[in-house]
Parts: C-alpha cells; sequence; structure tokens
C-alpha cells in the first residue's frame, strides 16, 4: 500500500502546483472510489484507489525502480556545467514528474566509479537503504595499481575487518570505517571489497591506508541485489518486483 496526499498526486499528474489543486478541489469533481474529496490532505492509496477528475479516471503511474549500469565520466547529479549526468541517460518518459514524486538516485557513485545504481520515486526505500542503521551492504570489484602478496592477503583482511583508520581527503575529515570484508580472486591485483558505509571516496580512501591504490572501481551489488551482467555500461532497465525485494531483505 502507497498511501499519499491527493494533493501531491494531482500536482505531479499536471494539475498545477499545490495551490492550484487546492482550487480544483473546492471546484471541480474530484472523487476517491466514488467519493467526492475535497480536502488536501486526503490519503490515497496509488496502488488500489480510483482517482477520478471530472468523471475521467487518472492512471496513475506507481512508483519506479531503475537499475543502471552507470558508466565512466558521467556524474550522480541532475545538473552539471561540466559533464553529463546519469539523468541525461535516461529516455524522456523517466524525466518527468510521476504521482509519488520525482525520480532520485539511491546514494552516488563517483565520476570515474561505474557499476550498479538505483532510481527510484520511492522515498521510503531510499531512506531505508541509505540510513546509517541500515548498515546496508555494497560489493565493489576493485583494480589496484600494485599487486598483493600472500603476506599482504592477511594483513588486509585483518587491517580491514577490524575497521581500517583513513586519512582526510578533501573538505572530508579522518575517520574509522566499520569492519569490511575483502575477497580476493585468481588475480593478485583484483578483489572485491564490501563496506556498509558510504564516506567520500571510501573505497579508495581506504586501499590508500593500506599503501596501494585503486586504478578500477565498479559497484557489483546492493544488499542481495546485483548488477544485471547484459546491462552495458549506460544501459538501464526497470527492475522487478523480486529484485527490489532483494534491495531491502534483511535490513
Amino acid at each position: 500500500m502507497s498511501l499519499e496526499r491527493i494533493d501531491k498526486i494531482l500536482s505531479h499528474e499536471g494539475f498545477g502546483t499545490r495551490k492550484d489543486v487546492k482550487r480544483l478541489l473546492r471546484f471541480s469533481s474530484v472523487t476517491v472510489n466514488g467519493t467526492q474529496i475535497t480536502a488536501p490532505d486526503f490519503h490515497c492509496d496509488v496502488d488500489n484507489d480510483e482517482i477520478c477528475v471530472d468523471g475521467k479516471v487518472l492512471s496513475l503511474q506507481h512508483n519506479i525502480y531503475l537499475m543502471m549500469n552507470k558508466p565512466q565520466d558521467v556524474v550522480c547529479a541532475n545538473k552539471d556545467g561540466l559533464h553529463d549526468t546519469v539523468f541525461s541517460l535516461l529516455d524522456e518518459q523517466y524525466k518527468s514528474g510521476f504521482a509519488l514524486g520525482k525520480l532520485h538516485l539511491i546514494g552516488r557513485l563517483d565520476i570515474d566509479t561505474e557499476g550498479l545504481l538505483i532510481f527510484t520515486t520511492d522515498g521510503k526505500l531510499t531512506h531505508k537503504l541509505i540510513s546509517p542503521k541500515s548498515n546496508c551492504p555494497k560489493k565493489y570489484f576493485v583494480r589496484l595499481s600494485k599487486s598483493i602478496d600472500e603476506k599482504e592477503y592477511a594483513e588486509y583482511e585483518t587491517e580491514l575487518k577490524k575497521g581500517i583508520h583513513i586519512a582526510r581527503e578533501d573538505n572530508e575529515d579522518e575517520a574509522d570505517c566499520l569492519p569490511a570484508e575483502i575477497q580476493f580472486t585468481e588475480k593478485n591485483d583484483e578483489v572485491f571489497l564490501t563496506i556498509v558505509e558510504g564516506k567520500y571516496h571510501q573505497v579508495k580512501r581506504m586501499f590508500k591506508a593500506l599503501g596501494n591504490c585503486v586504478v578500477f572501481l565498479k559497484r557489483v551489488s546492493i544488499n542481495e541485489l546485483s548488477l544485471d551482467k547484459n546491462l552495458l555500461p549506460g544501459q538501464y532497465r526497470e527492475m522487478t518486483d523480486s529484485e527490489v525485494s532483494l534491495l531491502i531483505h534483511n535490513l
């Protein structure tokens, strides 16, 4: 059930500002399941209620969930004077308002980072996933400038598991990170790292603290949702209900 105020719904459906909608409710016929509605703060179940304006049934767009494989060299912002943005990669149908609000990002990725990026209109889901209390795991594929030998494997694993200290960078203070999990691969310069925070340049700063440098970074999963391997950089698609469930499972 998705409950929203009738004035917010009508405003996003193109009936004007909240002030315009208030006037509409007073002087036009707005019904919910056949009942006349005049109060702008009346709450509707967007998934199940039938909303009519002057006898015409509104076809409401429910919450939107998009999965994108973010490419490098685009920024996670609505507008940017210097670079293309991830929103510029979307078709026009996703660039306007919906019944439940405007499309926004759940978290961000740096301009040089690739991988899983989620767009949604679901503010409650976003709040749940980005809340510090959720400890939502995010997994990254990392390529390093220096190979790791067997002795360093144990050192990396120990330091990351106990929570590594990262130095100040730009305007961000030094910080102690929460425990992270590293997975080694067959290649000595490639690993997977799972973190539960989203500090500024966190993964890069963590490996810098270990005496190494990240040369390629890609987010491959958020919680239990993995990036669709069929999506090329810059491509996206709508998510299934089961994929949305994977985002919040056990949080």
